[in-house]
């Protein structure tokens, strides 16, 4: 069975890092599924049914979080202990929050724009751009703590700013969402 005990990384069989083997992570995933899957367990009691529900959906939660940048940050940081409260710390530099509030205001025109998909299409890249380049962030300062050993400050400042990182991330994601959604409208009209 499954050891509900190992962090993510160590169920995957994967080197506890901020990029990850995406198609040896669905190979993993595919392989844990077959052995927990609870339709393997139908015929069996129900302690042994509860267990394989159990089982399978550890295994969910961590693929789930190990195949996007922006949940893999949050669980690195986490399992380095600095949790990210993403609901109640979100205070921002004013030039990233200027950023948001115009990419907002380009979602929110977007229906009025002259030619809606291509002005759709700009901003998906743009996200999309941010989003890599946050990781791309993310990965520098995990290396600067990785690195820093036993300078428990530079540790600490690295990570404090991996944190904001991972909340401006967190911003970026939710702007592709609603342009996805916002994709999905335009498509039906």
């Amino acid at each position: 069975m499954v050891d509900i005990s190992k962090n993510y990384f160590e169920l995957f069989q994967l080197p506890v890092a901020c990029q990850v083997d995406l198609s040896l992570l669905s190979e993993r995933y595919r392989e844990l599924q077959k052995t927990v899957h609870p339709d393997r367990f139908a015929g069996a009691d129900d302690r042994q049914q509860r267990l394989a529900i159990q089982y399978a959906a550890y295994v969910n939660e961590g693929y789930e979080t190990l195949k996007s940048p922006m949940t893999r940050s949050l669980y690195l940081l986490d399992q380095a202990g600095y949790k990210v409260d993403l609901e109640n710390n979100t205070v921002m530099d004013p030039m990233f929050l200027m950023e948001q509030m115009e990419l907002r205001e380009a979602i929110s025109e977007m229906r009025d724009h002259a030619d809606p998909e291509s002005e759709l299409e700009r901003l998906v890249d743009d996200v999309g751009e941010g989003i890599e380049a946050l990781f791309g962030t993310f990965e520098q300062l995990w290396l600067i703590a990785s690195e820093a050993g036993t300078d428990a400050p530079a540790r600490d400042d690295a990570m404090k700013k991996a944190q904001d990182t991972v909340r401006k991330m967190q911003f970026m994601v939710k702007l592709a969402a609603e342009l996805e959604q916002l994709e999905s409208e335009l498509l039906d009209s």
